[in-house]
């Protein structure tokens, strides 16, 4: 069973704690998730929380040298110039070398800090990018996605990409019906790219505006046909101009990216799940030609659909 150890370090924020167990642990008995501190016996693995409460964990730090994955949540000395301490660089240098190691929003931080960054490509919160720039000009940081993916090392921004970064292990591992039923389980997008924007401004509607949702579910069932603007706006009875912004405001792309996006996760779903040909999965989710398929999904995670077909085809029969 692949071993998960939640890494607990002081000041840790209980929300990004527990994504996890959530995650990983709703993916039935394909993972074990354990949680350790910093500390020898049981009254010294009590951990203060960002919160109004301490924790105690039950494992102390040896366990990360058992795990396949390590996940680092937040944690409050990231948010000041404190150094990380003394115990917890010494925890993460028990991470065995072949092991995943997660990072969620600050807890980039801890990981520049131990030299685990150097020359590498990473995210953390946009609000915190430029001091981490400054402190650590050796890491690549890119503060405008969710998460990188940069294979042993994987490091994701503000509190809700820490579970787009565990559904997409889950989605590397077992592929994307496992990765999908976790995410119903957890009530969460089955899937946000990791090069999405962190942050989108979005107004708060009016009381009577009208939305775009019922539109975007009209949209789904219908990935097939040839839909442009005219047809979104025309369905929500909005004017075109009205309905791209309107569709801006609430989702943080226009209508024509969202349709590329929606059917490029309908192929990949395909390749995953079915021996339709390439041709046959364009057609059915909306691109005129399999040589357009290709284009986006390489656009999208730099592969052919050939080779994520074998990739996750793989995983979902490991």
């Amino acid at each position: 069973m692949h071993r998960v150890v939640v890494l607990a370090l002081d000041g840790v924020y209980p929300f990004e704690l527990g994504i996890p167990q959530r995650v990983f642990g709703s993916a039935g008995d394909r993972y074990e998730v354990i949680t350790c501190a910093v500390g020898d016996g049981p009254g010294e693995r009590s951990v203060r929380t960002s919160a109004d409460f301490v924790l105690t964990a039950t494992h102390g730090v040896e366990a990360l040298a058992t795990a396949d994955t390590v996940v680092i949540p937040p944690y409050e000395a990231a948010m000041s110039d404190e150094p990380l301490s003394a115990p917890a660089a010494r925890a993460l240098a028990l991470i065995p070398a072949g092991a995943r190691t997660v990072s969620i929003c600050t807890a980039a931080f801890a990981l520049a800090e131990a030299g685990l960054l150097d020359g590498r490509p990473a995210t953390t919160h946009w609000g915190l990018a430029a001091r981490f720039r400054a402190t650590y000009p050796q890491v690549e940081l890119d503060a405008s996605v969710l998460f990188i993916d940069d294979g042993d090392i994987l490091t994701s921004a503000g509190a809700a990409s820490g579970v787009d970064a565990c559904l997409h292990l889950v989605r590397k591992d077992h592929g994307s019906t496992v990765a999908s039923g976790v995410a119903r389980l957890c009530v969460v997008p089955p899937w946000r790219e990791g090069g999405q924007a962190q942050y989108v401004e979005m107004p708060v509607p009016e009381p009577s505006a009208a939305g775009t949702a019922a539109t975007r579910e009209w949209a789904l069932g219908r990935l097939a046909e040839p839909l442009v603007l005219a047809d979104l706006a025309g369905h929500a009875r909005m004017s075109l101009r009205t309905f791209a912004r309107r569709f801006q405001d609430e989702v943080g792309m226009s209508p024509g990216r969202w349709l590329i996006q929606q059917r490029v996760n309908r192929a990949r779903g395909l390749l995953e799940n079915s021996d339709l040909s390439v041709e046959q999965i364009a057609g059915r989710v909306g691109f005129a030609t399999a040589t357009s398929l290709r284009h986006h999904l390489h656009a999208a995670i730099g592969v052919s659909p050939q080779t994520y077909r074998r990739t996750f085809r793989a995983a979902a029969h490991a």
